[in-house]
């Protein structure tokens, strides 16, 4: 940058610092090939990379007032600009589209159908005692007194029940690890 140059953007700055739209308008156009760049960079289109351009100006309209040093000026910028592109690109990471959030579900409730549907037949292979407490410890979140209490045996007795019951179907899956 040459010395007019300098003095030029500094005295924009200053009248920018004062509120004057136009200054701050001057000193991003002047830059303007050189933000657009830099926003390009990130956003791998245009339209986005003008979008966070958009962005970038509204910011430094609202806090210009806060620039310490004047001769800042256009490193602070491409500083607020860069944080407004990862700022839009953490946002579409967020962003899913419906029609695959709803396929993800449907293809979820399928895959849940079919394990209760699994589950269900390896727990039929069980006695009815073993699948009493399984179904009350696991499927309703029971604890072991409630257990107790509600089918009259000592807890000592569903403790044991529901360890068998777990052994029997481990044996059932194949050993796996439930």
């Amino acid at each position: 940058m040459e010395r007019g140059e300098r003095v030029d953007s500094r005295k924009l700055v200053e009248k920018a610092k004062q509120g004057d739209g136009e200054a701050l308008i001057q000193l991003i156009m002047d830059k303007n090939q050189e933000y657009y760049k830099l926003a390009y960079v990130y956003m791998k289109n245009e339209e986005d990379a003008l979008d966070v351009m958009e962005d970038m100006i509204v910011i430094l309209y609202e806090n210009i007032h806060k620039l310490k040093k004047d001769d800042a000026f256009y490193s602070w910028s491409k500083t607020i600009l860069v944080n407004c592109c990862k700022k839009l690109l953490r946002k579409r990471k967020k962003v899913v589209s419906l029609e695959s959030i709803k396929e993800e579900a449907d293809e979820e409730i399928i895959e849940q159908k079919n394990k209760k549907i699994m589950l269900d037949g390896y727990l039929s292979k069980l006695n009815e005692k073993h699948q009493e407490v399984i179904k009350l410890r696991y499927f309703l979140d029971l604890d072991y007194q409630t257990i107790a209490s509600l089918i009259k045996v000592p807890i000592g007795t569903v403790k044991s029940r529901i360890s068998i019951g777990l052994k029997k179907l481990k044996e059932s899956f194949g050993g796996e690890e439930l």
